[in-house]
């Protein structure tokens, strides 16, 4: 389940907008908590050498990495690295070597294309590593939150979701919604015990959890979903309801995809002592009432 992959750097997209700049600090910031390099990852839109034009487009792209270099946080070991081709398959690529891969939201070149067309589900569902889109503003000491239902991929967002709190030192939020018989509760306060010292509270919803997440995120520095849940939060990252966390979250928004395989509910032993993790006022924990 700790299988965090220390060694590999976290890989951001960049092109020639300020949302890209923006990514960047933000990724700069997640490799100095791993202490880890960062990728500038640049895409040259070029697929061979014959076309014209490239020379040009060349110095664009040294352009663009000489800000994204400037916007580096000091003490990060930045690599600069052009590829050609879209950033979306180039992007899936270096995912297969990364912590995470960060992006911005609404960026004025090809990775607004990447985010908001048809290359934004195929990145989520073939990369193999948590994908964070950075939007809205970042406070530090703001707690995680976390979208969770049963599902193999929600225990893995979980995972990344606790450990991202661990290393901010920041409570974890958990917000699913009420399901009988749900063990999202237990597998959770299982899970928290790999790091005891994150506080954990789950929020039970009979609503939209969607709708409840976007609430969560404007008193958040991060916001975690699975991107492939077929439970209670089933189609939150591929239907109309994410379009709206993505594009709506006041905060960045970590999308765990089912290429993420390591950690998560399978390597949680659910104990079954009645544990339960705190609710939110007006909502009650999982599990039946006393009594």
């Amino acid at each position: 389940m700790e299988n965090e992959h220390h060694d590999r750097p976290v890989v951001v997209g960049v092109d020639a907008s300020a949302h890209a700049l923006h990514a960047v600090r933000w990724a700069g910031a997640e490799a100095a908590r791993r202490r880890t390099g960062l990728r500038l990852v640049a895409a040259s839109g070029l697929v061979g050498d014959h076309l014209p034009g490239r020379a040009g487009r060349r110095c664009a792209v040294e352009e663009v990495l000489h800000e994204a270099r400037a916007a580096v946080p000091a003490g990060v070991d930045a690599v600069e690295v052009v590829v050609p081709g879209e950033p979306g398959p180039a992007l899936v690529a270096q995912s297969h070597r990364a912590a995470v891969v960060v992006i911005g939201d609404r960026g004025a070149g090809r990775l607004e294309a990447a985010l908001a067309g048809s290359v934004a589900a195929p990145l989520v569902r073939a990369a193999t590593c948590p994908v964070v889109i950075v939007r809205g503003s970042v406070t530090d000491g703001l707690p995680v939150v976390v979208g969770v239902d049963a599902t193999p991929v929600s225990g893995v967002a979980a995972a990344f979701a606790l450990r991202a709190a661990a290393a901010r030192g920041v409570p974890l939020v958990a917000v699913h919604a009420e399901a009988e018989g749900s063990p999202v509760g237990a597998r959770l306060q299982v899970l928290g015990r790999s790091h005891p010292q994150v506080p954990v509270r789950v929020v039970v919803t009979e609503g939209d959890p969607g709708e409840r997440l976007l609430a969560e995120s404007r008193g958040a520095q991060l916001v975690v979903v699975g991107s492939r849940g077929f439970g209670e939060l089933g189609g939150l990252v591929h239907g109309s309801v994410s379009a709206v966390l993505v594009h709506g979250a006041a905060c960045p928004v970590a999308v765990v995809g089912p290429g993420v395989t390591s950690g998560g509910w399978s390597d949680v032993a659910v104990a079954g002592d009645g544990t339960r993790a705190p609710a939110t006022p007006g909502s009650r924990a999982d599990g039946p009432p006393p009594g």
